[in-house]
């Protein structure tokens, strides 16, 4: 039998989630790294989201004990939000922003090259092609100006390292979500979502003591902007952002649902233009324009698709 279909209402919510709440995450992290070190942010963030959720769970009365589906959310967790996010939290430190908003456009490609059980229809579809290579341009076109800026200020030492680690976040975010797409776990959607954020956590915690990050933090001297970013992050960016984005997997392509990766630059940049720091030139609306049509190409593809069945 074939999965109930979700109500639309609902989709367009799930996808305005991940497009414009995780657009705006990019400001949000960068505030919070003013007063957290970048492990502890990502722990913090998300064993807040888990507790919070799991306890949730609890009061609704949902059997919140893993069992033997630990193992497989405990994976995903960690490749989507320990290795996925957290290297590129990471990365921002040593790669102008511009190279890691490029390279994160990369990853609606690799959704398309892993996710082998839609190949025929992905890699036959001129549209859903044609909206990939299109975003990844738009987002080129977006940031061209700033990259070389950036590129020429910059002696490329450090950043090879940085380069190898984002090729290693944009395979790993990728094979996460399609382990959830193809694996789905028995345990309730919020359970599931909840422990792969606890997983996660451990993750980034671990890393922080590794780090030596809990010696170094002074609580007192995080700036209530950091405070207020984190709370942002935890609620909107964990709670509401990634529930959304595990949900969209199980009803939505994969292919479709990568498109977040076109969408959060554009939402980023108009953001700082909202604040009053960016500029935008004909380049970059130009750009702007591209990665829209890219993404209205893999929607209508993956709709029509949908209709013929």
């Amino acid at each position: 039998m074939s999965a109930p279909v979700p109500e639309r209402w609902r989709v367009v919510l799930a996808f305005a989630a991940i497009y414009i709440i995780w657009g705006s995450t990019y400001y949000f992290i960068r505030e919070a790294l003013t007063g957290f070190p970048p492990m502890l942010l990502g722990g913090f963030r998300f064993a807040t989201a888990g507790l919070l959720m799991l306890g949730w769970c609890a009061v609704t009365r949902q059997d919140i004990r893993p069992g033997r589906s630990l193992g497989l959310a405990a994976l995903v967790g960690v490749l989507l939000l320990f290795v996925g996010n957290g290297v590129v939290v990471w990365v921002e430190r040593t790669l102008p922003s511009s190279v890691v908003a490029i390279l994160i456009a990369v990853a609606p490609l690799s959704f398309v090259l892993l996710d082998r059980p839609q190949w025929s229809v992905n890699l036959r579809s001129p549209s859903v092609l044609l909206g990939v290579v299109g975003g990844f341009a738009g987002v080129w076109l977006l940031f061209s100006g700033r990259l070389s800026a950036q590129v020429s200020a910059d002696a490329w030492a450090e950043e090879r390292t940085a380069l190898v680690w984002m090729v290693l976040a944009i395979t790993a975010w990728p094979a996460g979500s399609l382990i959830t797409k193809y694996r789905p776990s028995p345990l309730p959607a919020a359970v599931n979502t909840s422990w792969q954020m606890l997983a996660g956590a451990a993750a980034f915690l671990l890393a922080a003591t590794g780090r030596g990050e809990w010696g170094a933090i002074e609580w007192q001297a995080i700036p209530l902007r950091a405070w207020g970013a984190m709370a942002y992050l935890i609620v909107l960016g964990s709670l509401v952002g990634f529930s959304a984005y595990v949900w969209l997997l199980g009803v939505r392509p994969a292919a479709q649902v990568s498109t977040y990766a076109y969408v959060n630059p554009v939402v980023a940049v108009l953001f700082g233009v909202l604040l009053g720091e960016e500029r935008l030139g004909w380049r970059e609306l130009t750009g702007l324009g591209i990665i829209l049509t890219g993404v209205l190409l893999i929607n209508l593809a993956r709709y029509r698709d949908r209709s013929r069945r």
